[in-house]
This record gives structure tokens, sequence and C-alpha cells, in this order.
């Protein structure tokens, strides 16, 4: 999918959500904060496609949670963008405790497991976050760069679910609904926050 233009915005401080790029445990393990599962071939060629599109966005500052696979999917873009990755635990996976390195397979027939998938809203992991505490920091970082550097233009490199659930977030949807819409490794999705609050103008478009 091609990218379209970023919107013009006014007042407005826009993130640019980065989903990291694709690596081998991806659709059969939970990554989730086990292991350092680096990115595969498909994965860096993605990461080099957003260090393309990153060079026309003029960028004031990259961010990327801590985990291995988005800091190099960030180091990847900002050397291009000329800047330094900066670490922002607060963009960190969410935290799935007992279920973090687990195979699908596995959780699939855990019946907490699809609670938590019909029911992200409410449902809790097994000694981790709720969906709620993970998008509550998220979104505080957020807002607290947009107090700091308002107007500026940042790339904050994270997971699959966090990306969702801040996008749920700004368009006041439940949890319960994040899993009715995708966020693909290497996508972008774009949330402006201003005066008045928060719309996203981009979901889950990959750079060509």
């Amino acid at each position: 999918m091609l990218m379209l233009a970023t919107p013009q915005k006014t007042h407005q401080t826009c993130f640019h959500l980065i989903r990291h790029g694709a690596h081998d445990e991806l659709g059969r393990v939970l990554s989730g904060r086990a292991g350092s599962i680096p990115l595969n071939e498909e994965g860096g060629r993605q990461a080099k496609a957003l260090s393309r599109w990153a060079t026309q966005e003029h960028v004031s500052a990259i961010y990327s949670s801590p985990r291995p696979r988005t800091v190099e999917t960030a180091s990847i873009i900002a050397d291009a963008a000329k800047l330094e990755v900066q670490i922002a635990p607060d963009l960190d996976e969410l935290d799935f405790g007992a279920w973090n390195g687990k195979a699908f397979d596995e959780l699939s027939a855990d019946p907490l497991w699809q609670r938590w998938n019909d029911s992200r809203a409410t449902a809790a992991t097994p000694g981790g976050e709720t969906m709620a505490a993970a998008i509550d920091r998220g979104v505080a970082f957020l807002n607290s760069v947009a107090e700091a550097q308002p107007g500026g233009t940042f790339l904050c490199v994270t997971h699959c679910d966090i990306i969702r659930g801040m996008v749920a977030h700004f368009l006041g949807l439940s949890f319960d609904n994040i899993l009715k819409f995708d966020v693909q490794p290497g996508s972008v999705s774009t949330v402006l926050l201003g005066p008045s609050g928060g719309r996203v103008s981009r979901l889950n478009e990959v750079p060509a």
C-alpha cells in the first residue's frame, strides 16, 4: 500500500505509531516481553521502507520500546533520518505475564486466553498488565511529549496491541473492539494531538 501524504496540521503534535518489522516468531509465538528475537529478512526490508518514508517527514525525534525487535527497526529508521533512538519504557510491549513467549497453539486451549481476546476491556493477563494499564502509560507518554515539544513530529516504534489500544483510545472505542482492525508489521498509524484532544489521521499504512 502506498503511503498517503502527511495530513496538514496546525498547532498539533504528530505521532507516527510504527509497528516493528516482521520476525520469525510472528504468528506462531506470543513474543511479548520474552526473548530477543531479531527481525528476519522481511522485517529488515520493512524497516528500510520505513526509513525511506521517514526521511520525508521532518521528524523531531524517534522513540522506541526497549524490545530488541523495536530497537532494531527504530535504528534502521534513525540511521536514515540522522537521529538517535531514544528508549521509551512507556512504549514497551504489553506485559502478558505467564503468557510471554508461549506458542499460540498452546494458548488457544486456555479459556483465560479466549476471555482475554473476547473482553479486552475487562479481562486480565496472568500476572501481567491489563489492556487499560498498558494504554494509560502509552497515552501518558504521548501527552508528555506533546506538552514538552508542541507542534513536533515524532516516530514511536512500538507493538501491535499498544498501537491498537492507543488508536481505540483516541477514537473512543472500547478495548473489546481492538481486534476488529489490523496493525501490520512495518505499518504506520498516525495520531494528532492538539488543544481539542487527539484524532487518528492514518491507520495501518505500509510504505512501498
